[in-house]
């Protein structure tokens, strides 16, 4: 699909977001220059290896690479001076000082070696997941560095679902712009015109389907964090519910149905797991009750869902010893990421549950689709890994228990009758409520779930 109105757009930081954001961009018909100071990765992008598993981004970068729309660089000033816009999409990952705050390196980086590029008026775009105020201290690095530099300074947060970043991005929910002029409005509203326009035809009948909203800097700051903590809420509180389902005989996959059919609850972000984790959820409500200390503001709710998700992380442990027999050495885990379509591995269950299990004398035996070369930077070197999907039913020979670990469409192809003659055991322990238990248990596993 070609813009009206195309602009030329540079994106600095080829991560997941700045990736994603550049491909869909130019897929839409803007020119983007996507910068990078990794030439390693650079040279790969060019290549189209694709540093990251999201599913249909390899096809959109190479065929807007191949139709010269989409260009990568380690060269800042040329693709800085051809822009009208210059996206910051580099991590802001939480501080090493384990305080919450978010690590802002990176995009005050940027900052300073953007602005002696900025001869003519720009706009700069905060993309990044930054805390309130971050724009006014991108203006002022900018302006010490360039006095004479024309520029507005604009926060426009993504809400990109890892697995689902392409649909997301192309057809939005909303796209929030926080802004001190209209001048840099309009030129974002033009920027994203065309994927309002997509949305809008796609989802006709659904009028706040990719809804522009513009508002002041500090607001659509804040919008992103209250987003994901309010998220984050509601997987911590059916998560802890599903556990009183446990003890007092309900299915809580009954009760979140039950829940999720009054549409001011909606079903979404109702479904019992281990605890959430990825890269956004635990770095974003950390962060936003770091501000909330810092501003003399108690956000006791966010707290409580804090606490809850490290707690339930650690119940899981319980639960799965709970769920096999003293004399049983040996499990296998199905699923390591923090989620399904993605190789993300940051604040994944796995990395709670799997280290305490070895700790305790464990073998574990484990598989993911995508996950496991992150996995074995991350998890004991005692981690038996299996790459492929058929070889599971071999590995089991081994194994007293199987746990669901992720929810991975790929488990629900499993020969369960064939699973449970090659088993040495028959623990079947589905952490995400993937299977129906009666089905699971007609072929002889003792079947354990999540509140049910």
């Amino acid at each position: 699909m070609q813009s009206k109105n195309k602009k030329k757009l540079c994106v600095v930081g080829s991560g997941y977001v700045g990736l994603v954001s550049g491909a869909c961009f130019a897929d839409v018909g803007h020119i983007v220059y996507c910068i990078d100071n990794n030439k390693e990765k650079i040279e790969k992008l060019k290549k189209g290896v694709i540093p990251i598993y999201e599913p249909g981004l390899e096809e959109i970068v190479k065929r807007n690479f191949k139709q010269k729309r989409l260009f990568f660089s380690d060269r800042l000033e040329e693709a800085v001076s051809k822009s009208q816009a210059i996206f910051i999409a580099v991590g802001t990952p939480s501080s090493r000082r384990g305080d919450g705050y978010a690590d802002l390196t990176y995009v005050y980086q940027v900052a300073k070696e953007v602005a002696p590029y900025l001869d003519e008026y720009k706009v700069i775009v905060d993309k990044s997941t930054v805390p309130v105020g971050t724009a006014n201290q991108v203006q002022r690095i900018i302006k010490q560095q360039n006095t004479k530099a024309k520029f507005d300074v604009v926060s426009n947060p993504e809400f990109l679902r890892e697995g689902a970043a392409i649909e997301d991005f192309l057809y939005p929910d909303r796209i929030v712009i926080g802004t001190k002029t209209n001048k840099a409005a309009e030129l974002m509203r033009q920027i994203y015109s065309p994927i309002i326009e997509k949305t809008k035809e796609k989802y006709s009948g659904k009028e706040d389907k990719g809804a522009f909203l513009a508002t002041n800097i500090e607001t659509a700051e804040l919008i992103k964090y209250a987003s994901n903590a309010f998220l984050a809420t509601k997987i911590a509180f059916i998560n802890e519910l599903a556990n009183l389902s446990e003890s007092l005989g309900a299915n809580i996959l009954d009760v979140a149905k039950g829940m999720g059919l009054d549409h001011r609850i909606s079903k979404y972000f109702l479904n019992p797991g281990p605890g959430y984790g990825g890269s956004c959820f635990p770095k974003d409500v950390s962060a936003l009750l770091r501000i909330a200390q810092e501003n003399n503001t108690a956000l006791r709710i966010l707290e409580s869902v804090y606490e809850a998700n490290i707690a339930q992380k650690a119940k899981m442990v319980n639960k799965i010893l709970n769920s096999i027999k003293k004399t049983d050495k040996t499990i296998l885990f199905l699923g390591l990421t923090f989620k399904p379509n993605t190789d993300d591995m940051r604040d994944a269950s796995s990395l709670t549950i799997i280290p305490t299990l070895v700790e305790k004398g464990y073998e574990v035996l484990a598989h993911d689709p995508k996950g496991i070369e992150e996995a074995k930077k991350q998890l004991p070197q005692e981690v038996q890994y299996i790459k492929d999907f058929s070889a599971i039913y071999s590995k089991a020979k081994e194994a007293d228990a199987v746990v669901i670990l992720t929810h991975w469409d790929q488990y629900k192809k499993l020969d369960f009758e064939k699973l449970k003659s090659q088993m040495k055991g028959d623990s079947f322990i589905d952490l995400r409520n993937m299977f129906d238990p009666e089905k699971i248990r007609s072929f002889g596993f003792k079947y354990v779930g999540l509140g049910r």
